[in-house]
């Protein structure tokens, strides 16, 4: 009879605690360390330029040498009782709230366009999207040579027709107008493509239903779509607000301001009083004017489109 055989032992080693590095990473302090980068750029590109900009507002400074004397609100005074700001702020909210309003009207019409079941609706994406991808200075250059009165395209045509040429950029607020349009066309692509994602989410169930109870397609839109899409008309309003208020390639590609300072935004202002006449002073102070705006208009539409989106 054999003998038993003895049980193999345990040879495992009884399980280390963990070090305190192996803590350390599983604690909520290293999980807010990781925010520690971001907070680094945020300041560094954001904050920085951003305090700088404000004390050279209070400066008498050409921009390029190493001194700078102290002139503390005589920039802000000189901006508020200069007789070009007005027409420059009027062209400005021209070019964000005009173009945040044809961009989002184009925009929701071709998504709804593109929603159907057609032939071709990726091709036809295509062509809307693919002004997003070209420079704004350079879609400001090909426009130019659209409108521009000797050898325009435009005015080609018009005299073919046996109609008189016209300076299309010559008078401010057409100009301002014709701006307006570049950029609608440009970026309406960009809402398009928002838009169509908010519709391809709504579930179509909801349709069915609708449609099941006889409503008609105005009635499906106004209570099923609209509601629906309330976040995506949050997103690419507020986006367009800020991209149109900051406008500059454009109008310095067709007019560079002009004529005179009929069609200048606060953005080109900003650049010809710094490059032009060395005055960064003035130009810090106009920026910082530009960011106020922006900051009120965007967040007031912010709040304001949120807010709807949680009665819709």
């Amino acid at each position: 009879m054999q003998s038993a055989q003895p049980l193999p032992q345990n040879n495992r080693r009884p399980a280390k605690p963990p070090s305190w590095i192996r803590k350390f990473f599983q604690s909520p302090t290293a999980l807010n360390l990781m925010y520690v980068p971001a907070l680094l750029l945020f300041g560094v590109f954001i904050l920085y330029p951003l305090a700088k900009g404000i004390r050279i507002s209070f400066t008498n400074w050409d921009g390029y040498s190493q001194q700078s004397t102290w002139a503390g609100l005589k920039k802000y005074s000189l901006m508020f009782h200069d007789k070009k700001i007005a027409t420059t702020v009027k062209n400005t909210l021209i070019y964000g709230l005009g173009s945040t309003l044809l961009q989002n009207l184009f925009g929701l019409a071709y998504a709804l366009f593109l929603d159907r079941n057609i032939r071709g609706k990726g091709l036809i994406r295509t062509v809307v999207y693919l002004p997003v991808i070209i420079s704004p200075l350079i879609m400001g250059y090909i426009f130019y040579f659209f409108f521009q009165y000797d050898g325009g395209a435009l005015n080609d045509i018009m005299i073919w027709l046996g109609k008189e040429p016209l300076d299309w950029l010559s008078n401010g607020p057409r100009a301002v107008n014709i701006i307006t349009l570049v950029n609608t066309f440009q970026y309406m692509g960009i809402a398009m493509i928002i838009y169509l994602g908010g519709l391809q989410s709504i579930p179509k169930d909801y349709y069915e239903a609708a449609q099941i109870d006889g409503a008609s397609w105005g009635s499906q839109f106004r209570n099923i779509t609209w509601p629906m899409l309330a976040p995506a008309i949050t997103v690419n309003i507020v986006i367009n607000i800020i991209g149109g208020l900051k406008l500059f390639d454009v109008i310095v590609a067709m007019t560079n301001g002009g004529p005179g300072y009929a069609s200048q935004s606060l953005s080109t202002m900003m650049y010809n009083l710094y490059f032009a006449r060395q005055d960064a002073g003035y130009a810090a102070a106009l920026g910082n004017l530009m960011f106020v705006i922006i900051l009120i208009i965007s967040m007031a539409a912010l709040i304001m489109l949120r807010r709807k989106e949680l009665r819709l």
